[in-house]
């Protein structure tokens, strides 16, 4: 459950809680930071601690990757404050006496937010909304698969032969699900216990592939919910002796994960995106901003598919889309219209996989649809049938075109500020740079002989 900071005096007091989980989000959307004994958090630490600046210029493997204006070996990697954000302080049952705080980012010098830092990148688009008199209401769909062996065994095994927990597809399946109910049974109860709104999970499209809903909320704390329940996901998994993986595709006879996006604006608290005098619902403010999303969306690209592997899940057939054109609840379009005709109406962008950051990912949007807003640009009529076979809007088929999109998008540097574009173009080059020098297991087997 959620805590306020005068409920985790009374509990440290108590002996209930020892431990304090102080995280900042890094630029793969996991949690970092530090385990405070409870009773020096409360002390002082509850103010701000420090962290090596680096956490937000690294890799998946942690590597120090050169060419990053905001840090370097040159400059001696020195030090980030970070400050925890009380209002985000909640217990974490699945540990025993724990409770979490996320921290925002700030330049150990000025205090101000490091521009670049996903909290503020996310937190600078929803005070555009907010000036122009709207709230961004979103929710994200999280996708994984779940392993028979647990990570160190994979591990030890060099990732081979991996075995998901079962056999056969599993989509919306009540007898397999109910074989895994002591993984997600915890999972779904933990996250309920922790103040994370779960709705409901269940199987997904393929052998052992599992879906986690949490009920949609306001855009920061939408992405915060996302990454809190994708690193409890793995924890949880963990302890009943079990792997996940968010990767987005595992393997190329297995469908992908995607995190699908769904997202509205509200004004004064009243769905904006609704006319009951339009025929799908859809208000005159909706459609310039969906307008937006399929205009901008190679520019955004990148942030929903942020690795080498993103772009392998992209295969006609296979619900995760090829083309960035919207359609009336079409789950083969890059984007789906949900709940036309009524006050929940809304877009769902289906693009995502689900190794995107949620922060990243949804400011990318916000933007896009804020550009389709100030253009004041016009909606296509909605695409019919099946969006594989369309022949317009293809979305970037590679890591290194959207790298090239994002670096040359002046709408995008517009709105984030060129400082935070160069880092996330830094970042791809680092994916392609590493994935370049690797000789595959595919290569080697294709033409050890027969080359």
């Amino acid at each position: 459950m959620s805590l306020s900071f005068e409920d985790l005096k009374a509990q440290t007091a108590s002996g209930e809680i020892d431990t304090v989980l102080a995280c900042l989000v890094d630029m793969q959307g996991r949690l970092m930071g530090k385990r405070f004994h409870a009773g020096h958090f409360i002390a002082g630490a509850w103010e701000e601690t420090h962290c090596c600046n680096y956490l937000l210029a690294t890799d998946l493997e942690m590597a120090t990757p050169d060419g990053y204006a905001s840090t370097s070996w040159q400059s001696g990697y020195g030090d980030y404050v970070m400050k925890p954000d009380l209002g985000t302080l909640r217990s974490v049952p699945w540990l025993e006496g724990t409770v979490m705080v996320l921290c925002d980012v700030l330049d150990h010098y000025t205090h101000k937010d490091v521009p670049h830092s996903p909290r503020a990148v996310l937190k600078k688009q929803i005070k555009r909304l907010e000036a122009m008199g709207y709230d961004a209401m979103m929710a994200t769909e999280l996708e994984f698969f779940l392993f028979e062996k647990s990570f160190d065994e994979i591990r030890k095994e060099k990732f081979r032969d991996l075995e998901p927990i079962s056999g056969y597809n599993e989509d919306y399946a009540i007898l397999q699900t109910t074989k895994e109910e002591h993984v997600m049974r915890p999972i779904r109860n933990h996250l309920w216990n922790a103040g994370i709104p779960v709705e409901n999970s269940k199987g997904e499209a393929e052998t052992g592939q599992e879906e986690l809903n949490i009920k949609y909320a306001a855009a920061l704390d939408t992405a915060d919910y996302h990454t809190i329940a994708k690193h409890a996901v793995k924890e949880i998994a963990f302890q009943q002796g079990h792997a996940v993986t968010f990767l987005p595709k595992w393997h190329h006879d297995k469908v992908g994960s995607s995190s699908h996006v769904h997202q509205s604006l509200w004004q004064n608290g009243v769905p904006a995106f609704f006319d009951a005098e339009d025929k799908l619902g859809m208000s005159a403010l909706m459609k310039t901003y969906m307008a937006g999303l399929l205009k901008y969306a190679p520019d955004f690209t990148y942030f929903l598919a942020p690795y080498i592997n993103s772009y392998k899940r992209f295969q006609k057939g296979t619900f995760a889309p090829t083309r960035t054109i919207w359609s009336v609840d079409n789950r083969t379009a890059g984007f789906r219209l949900c709940g036309d005709g009524t006050k929940a109406v809304r877009v769902e962008c289906r693009v995502g996989g689900s190794d995107l950051n949620p922060y990243l990912a949804m400011a990318a949007q916000i933007a896009a649809g804020i550009a389709g807003i100030e253009e004041k640009l016009e909606l296509d009529p909605p695409f019919s049938g099946d969006a594989y076979e369309g022949e317009s809007g293809m979305i970037p088929q590679t890591l290194r075109d959207a790298m090239v999109t994002l670096k040359g998008s002046a709408m995008l540097r517009a709105a984030m500020g060129d400082d935070v574009v160069d880092h996330y173009v830094r970042a791809a080059e680092v994916e392609i740079e590493d994935f370049d020098r690797v000789v595959t297991d595919y290569e080697v087997a294709r033409g050890f002989e027969r080359a």
